[in-house]
């Protein structure tokens, strides 16, 4: 019985939400580049030497686009841009750097858009937009702004390889002033689904269910939040 209620206390506390939060470094010197990567790094360092006036770097959830963009914006000086109708993002254009993250999913007025390129490309400053999907796929139907989007660098990030999401983990146990056992992470990364936000479900999942139990993180832990993951991936 009493085993039981201990059982139940356990479970309500790792129930409870916590309110941490934990600093993501951000910087330069804090990306990772292995493969997937390094093409989108190489075009970041490359700036303001591009190939074409606008980059569009396209990639999953959690792939290092919102990094590469913070570095890029530290770096440039570029203004936030969202092209919607009547926004004066296409004078800001006119300016300096501008960035546009999550293209894809936040959306955009086309016109808008098209100006904000055409800006960019009279006055010789740069554009950087940060999207899921290819512009290819994006639902545009206005003929000139599919052109300037076919005329733009498009860098893809690939799914991150065993040793990237290796390097990750640690990463982000790094980003919450943790150190994992490297046998640990080879453990996770030989069990887990191969993407960025993977990694950053399971490392999130562990950190708070360490707190909530007052224990380090072991490889039985992992196990346990693996099985989890893997039991909510299966009931979706």
């Amino acid at each position: 019985m009493t085993e039981t209620l201990d059982k139940q206390k356990r479970q309500r506390a790792e129930q409870l939400p916590l309110a941490l939060t934990h600093d993501a470094a951000t910087g330069r010197d804090d990306l990772l580049v292995a493969p997937p990567v390094s093409a989108a790094v190489a075009m970041i360092d490359a700036w303001p030497h591009w190939p074409a006036p606008v980059v569009i770097l396209t990639g999953p959830a959690g792939c290092g686009k919102s990094h590469l963009a913070s570095i890029w914006r530290e770096r440039t000086g570029a203004a936030d841009i969202h092209p919607l109708s009547g926004s004066d993002a296409a004078m800001v254009a006119t300016r300096g750097p501008v960035l546009f993250e999550d293209a894809d999913r936040r959306g955009f007025d086309e016109n808008t858009l098209f100006h904000v390129i055409n800006s960019v490309r009279q006055h010789q400053t740069t554009l950087l937009i940060t999207a899921r999907l290819w512009p290819m796929s994006w639902p545009v139907s206005l003929p000139d702004l599919r052109s300037r989007l076919k005329a733009a660098t498009v860098v893809d990030i690939g799914e991150p390889d065993e040793d990237l999401l290796g390097q990750v983990i640690i990463k982000l146990f790094a980003d919450r002033q943790l150190h994992i056992d490297d046998r640990i992470v080879a453990y996770i990364v030989a069990r887990m689904e191969r993407s960025m936000e993977a990694a950053q479900g399971v490392v999130d999942r562990l950190d708070r269910l360490a707190l909530a139990r007052g224990t380090r993180i072991t490889r039985t832990l992992a196990a346990e939040v693996l099985e989890s993951l893997a039991g909510q991936s299966g009931a979706d």
